[in-house]
């Protein structure tokens, strides 16, 4: 789908329940444009990346950066919705889709774009996440978790690493960093760690990435190449999952294949999940990322497109509704007014 134009349909689904019709989407889509905000990195006209605005259904859409001489890449909102982080890479660097949280340099900005500020050197504050109270970051590199404080760029602690190589994001209730692990029997897992002693625990275990956090902090949701998947002989397609963050109570909230479902973001109020897929890995940031989409959590499982094995699998799996938007690439959502503020 094109970034430059919206379309309200309902993705490939299948189930032993009727497709939701447009009217349905509508509704969906109705549902949440009030919603406050969604942030995220796509391809302008002008060809480079840019953080672009819009509502929850796609509306309002606008550019918040227009650097044509520079791609920007990973916004995320602090939890009050009044600033936003981002990299800031260089126009002939392209994003990647497992090193962008260390590209480029790193910068804050009001969140509607407005007083960009550099704060560091290109590769520093790698994998920078908003502490809950916006004072601090969680960073990460080879040397261990550090936190550090936003004001002053010092590090005030620092934790071992655990494993944890990508992905780090604070929980809201501040306890807790999630990320992507290589520490508990494979490359690819999603993990948990106490911020105060730096006990880690895995959450899954099965070719994992892109964790994020319920608003509750007892709860994840993550990319997820599912085994049951891959033993049926098929060529495991990533899946969308969530599951307590002790690792409990693993669900599937969206499968398809043909797509890769990656950047799963749940809504301020833990109602709605964001999410990408498409058909090549990492969401495809080398071109112009993936189609965007949005659902009910109350409405999974949901499975896409028309597979017999998915079907088997997950038999309470629903058809949606599903709402489409456009493409692009690791969104993040507020629930505040302010990033709609002229700059």
């Amino acid at each position: 789908m094109s970034i430059r134009r919206l379309a309200l349909v309902v993705l490939p689904l299948v189930s032993s329940s009727p497709a939701p019709g447009s009217g349905e989407v509508a509704a969906l889509a109705a549902e949440v444009r009030p919603q406050g905000w969604i942030v995220f990195s796509a391809r302008s006209e002008a060809g480079d990346w840019d953080l672009f605005l819009m509502r929850p259904d796609g509306s309002g859409r606008r550019n918040l950066t227009g650097t044509p001489d520079a791609n920007e890449t990973y916004p995320l909102f602090s939890r009050d919705g009044t600033r936003l982080l981002y990299r800031r890479l260089a126009r002939g660097e392209g994003v990647s889709g497992n090193d962008y949280g260390r590209q480029g340099v790193p910068v804050v900005a009001d969140s509607n774009g407005a007083n960009a500020k550099v704060l560091g050197g290109e590769g520093e504050l790698p994998w920078a996440s908003w502490s809950p109270d916006g004072k601090s970051f969680a960073t990460l590199d080879v040397k261990g978790i550090h936190l550090v404080d936003a004001a002053t760029g010092k590090v005030s602690r620092t934790l071992k690493r655990g494993g944890f190589f990508q992905q780090v994001t604070w929980s809201p209730d501040g306890q807790w960093l999630s990320g992507v692990a290589n520490s508990f029997g494979t490359s690819w897992s999603v993990a948990r760690m106490d911020v105060q002693t730096g006990a880690a625990n895995a959450v899954s275990t099965t070719d994992n990435c892109t964790p994020d956090w319920f608003p509750d902090s007892r709860r994840m949701i993550f990319a997820n190449r599912h085994a049951s998947d891959i033993a049926l002989g098929k060529s495991g397609w990533t899946q969308l999952w969530m599951a307590g963050a002790d690792g409990k109570d693993p669900q599937l909230v969206y499968a398809e294949d043909g797509r890769h479902i990656y950047g799963g973001h749940v809504s301020p109020d833990g109602s709605y999940v964001l999410f990408t897929g498409n058909v090549k890995e990492d969401g495809d940031p080398e071109n112009g990322g993936a189609p965007m989409a949005l659902m009910r959590l109350a409405d999974a499982p949901v499975i896409g497109g028309d597979s017999a094995v998915l079907k088997k699998l997950h038999p309470d799996a629903r058809r949606g509704p599903v709402l489409t938007l456009p493409a692009g690439f690791e969104p993040c959502w507020t629930a505040s007014e302010k990033p709609a503020t002229p700059p």
